[in-house]
């Protein structure tokens, strides 16, 4: 069984433009003779990896402690892309999942620098999908990410933003991207881990 590690190290991680980056002060410290090291940190519910739960932008959407944790623990797919992500993209990625694993086509993870397009958003919400992975700090063009944010997070698609796939190869793996569970969050940091399938 071999496991990857696909999150980013918190207090180096990206961080989206305007978001706060996360700060860590070591408040006790052996070598100044205290018992032990003890570290407090702050940071933004989105720094690194990170999960998006509809209340991030819905008001009246689920925040992370209602989501259940089928969500973000089960089959997933990792697909390779580039670019601006189309609506015929989106259903084939669905296609291929469902080809090798129907479980897997309920999370759908996108290695690569690529972009989801309203269009692309729109199939995947339509497909009622669980999750939808990327490794860009947001789901969506940079530059106006709130459209395809809305269109996913109003179909009750949770984001995984920020992931690391680079050793990951395209196919089926099992996921755990449990968020850390900050009662009525918008968002909340992760560790996200794939397992291999199959070997």
């Amino acid at each position: 069984m071999k496991l990857y590690d696909i999150s980013q190290e918190v207090f180096g991680c990206d961080v989206f433009p305007g978001d706060p980056k996360p700060q860590r002060n070591q408040i006790m410290k052996i070598s100044n003779g205290e018992v032990c090291n003890l570290t407090e940190f702050s940071m933004c519910a989105h720094n690194g990896t990170h999960v998006d739960a509809p209340y991030h932008f819905y008001d009246n959407g689920k925040t992370v402690d209602k989501i259940l944790l089928d969500s973000f623990i089960g089959y997933a797919y990792v697909s390779e892309r580039t670019g601006s992500i189309t609506a015929q993209d989106a259903k084939e990625i669905i296609a291929i999942a469902r080809s090798c694993d129907s479980r897997a086509a309920k999370r759908i993870l996108i290695k690569g620098k690529a972009v989801v397009t309203k269009e692309a958003a729109e199939i995947f919400a339509s497909e009622k999908i669980l999750l939808l992975g990327n490794e860009s700090q947001t789901v969506g063009p940079e530059n106006a990410p709130k459209e395809v944010h809305l269109i996913l997070l109003g179909a009750d698609v949770v984001l995984l933003e920020g992931i690391r796939l680079a050793e990951v190869q395209e196919g089926v793996y099992f996921l755990n991207a449990a968020p850390i569970n900050l009662g009525g969050a918008d968002g909340a940091p992760c560790r996200a881990v794939l397992i291999e399938c199959g070997k």
